[in-house]
C-alpha cells in the first residue's frame, strides 16, 4: 500500500539537500574552479552535470539501489574506485596546469556538462547521503508521481543552486583575481580533490 507524500517532508529534504550542496566538497569546489576560470557559460553547464548526476542517485536511493549495493558489494567497490580515480585525475591535471595561462574562451558547454556529470555519478558517497535522508525524511511505499516529484525538485534546487552561484563567481572581478593567483588557487584545488579521491579510495 502507498503513502503519500507531505509538503513538511519535502521541506526537510530540501532544507538537508541545501547543506549538502553548500558544503565543501569535490562537487562545490570543481564547480568554482570551472566558474571563475572557464566563465558563467562552462560553470552553469558543470552545474546542469553535477545536478543530473545528484538527482540520479536520489532516484536511484528510491528506488532501492542500496540493497543492490549490499547483495553485490563489488559493484559498489568498482564505481567507488572509478570514482576516485577520476578525482585523482582531475587533481593531477589542474596541479600540471596551475601556471598555464587560461584560455581566452569557456570550455566547451558539452564538455563541461559530462565532466560534471561524470564528478557526481563517480562519486557513490551522493547516493549513500541520498539513501540515508530519504529513510529518515520519506515515509516507505512512496508512489510512482510522488518519486518523480521527489526527483524534479531535488533537480531543480540543485540547477537553481548552481545557476546563481555561477551568475555571482563568473563577475569580472572574480575572474580578475583568479588570475592573479591561479597558480596558488589551483594548488590549492588540485591538493583538496586528490585528498578526497585518496580519501574515497582507501575509506571502507
Amino acid at each position: 500500500m502507498s503513502v503519500s507524500l507531505t509538503l513538511a517532508d519535502l521541506l526537510a529534504f530540501n532544507a538537508v539537500l541545501l547543506a549538502a550542496i553548500a558544503a565543501p566538497g569535490a562537487a562545490l569546489l570543481y564547480f568554482i574552479r570551472t566558474t571563475v576560470a572557464s566563465g558563467r557559460a562552462a560553470g552553469i553547464a558543470t552545474g546542469l552535470g553535477l545536478g543530473l548526476a545528484a538527482a540520479l542517485w536520489t532516484l536511484a536511493a528510491l528506488l532501492g539501489l542500496e540493497a543492490l549495493f549490499t547483495l553485490f558489494p563489488w559493484a559498489y567497490l568498482l564505481l567507488k574506485a572509478g570514482g576516485a580515480a577520476y578525482l585523482l585525475w582531475i587533481a593531477l591535471q589542474t596541479w600540471r596546469q596551475a601556471r598555464a595561462p587560461l584560455a581566452e574562451a569557456p570550455a566547451p558547454r558539452g564538455r563541461a556538462i559530462l565532466s560534471g556529470f561524470a564528478l557526481n555519478l563517480g562519486n557513490p558517497k551522493s547516493m549513500l547521503f541520498a539513501a540515508a535522508v530519504i529513510l529518515v525524511v520519506f515515509p516507505q511505499g512512496l508512489a510512482a508521481p510522488d518519486v518523480a516529484l521527489i526527483v524534479a525538485n531535488h533537480l531543480l534546487l540543485e540547477w537553481t543552486f548552481y545557476l546563481l552561484f555561477a551568475l555571482l563567481l563568473g563577475s569580472a572581478p572574480a575572474r580578475a583575481s583568479y588570475i592573479r593567483l591561479k597558480p596558488l588557487f589551483d594548488r590549492i584545488a588540485a591538493t583538496l580533490l586528490g585528498a578526497l579521491g585518496l580519501r574515497l579510495l582507501i575509506e571502507r
